[in-house]
């Protein structure tokens, strides 16, 4: 990459991978978007985030990556931005912003909607809102919450009818790890 960087967002689209935001060594958070060609084996700068941010979820839905929510500096700084990048145009846009503003949450697209839970930090707790997104109508909707509790840094997969949720901190900046996995479906 340009430079070293964590809590990067990362989505996989035309064969292509794409590094979205994150964290630079100096603890600053960057608006920097890059893509990396497996076939030729270098990175491409592209368009930046429109706002420099980390711990977002990305992922690539129908040909465009979006990046929803994340944080601007410290756990409490949560955003509910919701930006999606198109290839074709090298261009961000503005889509709904996720209702429940937060950061290190898991993310998958599941039955054509984008599955956005967890999160840190909400006064000291996780969040343990689970909130889907709808490309076609550009509306979000509140599903039910995770249970028992909330948790983050952890990812998310869907395989057939059912979305998996494995491990995560159950506490704020980490602590309180898990080894549970929660299995969300919609009927």
């Amino acid at each position: 990459m340009k430079s070293p960087r964590g809590s990067v967002g990362l989505a996989a689209l035309n064969r292509k991978l794409y590094a979205v935001g994150g964290r630079g060594v100096d603890t600053v958070t960057v608006a920097t978007n890059e893509v990396y060609d497996p076939a030729t084996g270098k990175w491409s700068e592209l368009a930046p985030l429109p706002k420099a941010r980390d711990h977002l979820a990305v992922i690539a839905v129908d040909g465009r990556i979006h990046a929803i929510g994340g944080r601007f500096n410290a756990t409490v700084d949560n955003t509910g931005m919701h930006d999606v990048y198109d290839p074709a145009t090298n261009s961000w846009k503005s889509a709904a912003p996720l209702p429940t503003p937060r950061s290190s949450t898991a993310v998958t697209l599941y039955k054509g909607l984008i599955l956005v839970a967890g999160g840190e930090c909400n006064n000291g707790k996780t969040f343990v809102e689970n909130e889907a997104y709808d490309p076609r109508t550009d509306r979000w909707q509140s599903l039910v919450p995770m249970m028992p509790t909330g948790r983050h840094g952890f990812r998310a997969a869907t395989v057939g009818p059912y979305a998996y949720f494995p491990g995560g901190a159950g506490g704020c900046g980490g602590g309180a790890v898990s080894d549970t996995m929660l299995v969300f479906s919609l009927p």
